[in-house]
């Protein structure tokens, strides 16, 4: 059974597979990392490591059986009792209910271990698989997202008050 693990300098390797096994697979629906990510791969992945030391971010993997990753399910900005969610699924482990799992049990997280009380997640507009997930787990539309939000794309801003 996959597990919700935080992210340890251990799991770069297998992040660094997770992320070039499905990079094709995301850019169909989110903004490529670009090749700049891979090529600084390292150097971003330890600057994360740091952001998390310093409770600014809240970097999660999700952990196969055999410690290859499923997905990246993050928390940004974490400030004031508030953060943004991103996440990533690999393509393997698409519409097998995955991420809708993962995601409520992040927004637990989010309030026990972090003391968040309010999430916020952009998406594109053609991004749907993400849409669904997020009214699956509560989250609520609150607005446009801009191209800058979102790498370029247009979409929508959900938030989700973890209160209630």
């Amino acid at each position: 059974m996959p597990e919700l693990k935080p992210l340890h300098a251990d799991h770069a390797p297998a992040v660094l597979a997770f992320e070039l096994a499905n990079r094709a697979y995301f850019a169909a629906s989110v903004s490529d990392r670009g090749d700049d990510f891979f090529d600084r791969f390292t150097e971003r992945y330890d600057a994360s490591l740091a952001e998390q030391e310093a409770c600014i971010c809240a970097f999660y993997v999700l952990v196969a059986e055999d410690g290859s990753v499923l997905g990246r399910f993050n928390l940004y900005d974490m400030k004031d009792g508030t953060a943004r969610l991103g996440y990533r699924v690999a393509e393997a482990a698409a519409n097998r209910g995955v991420a809708t799992a993962t995601v409520r049990e992040l927004c637990r997280k989010a309030t026990a271990d972090h003391g968040l009380h309010t999430l916020r997640a952009a998406t594109s507009h053609d991004n749907t698989a993400s849409q669904r997930v997020l009214a699956k787990t509560g989250f609520v539309a609150d607005g446009p997202a801009a191209p800058t939000d979102l790498g370029g794309k247009s979409g929508t801003w959900y938030r989700r008050d973890l209160r209630s």
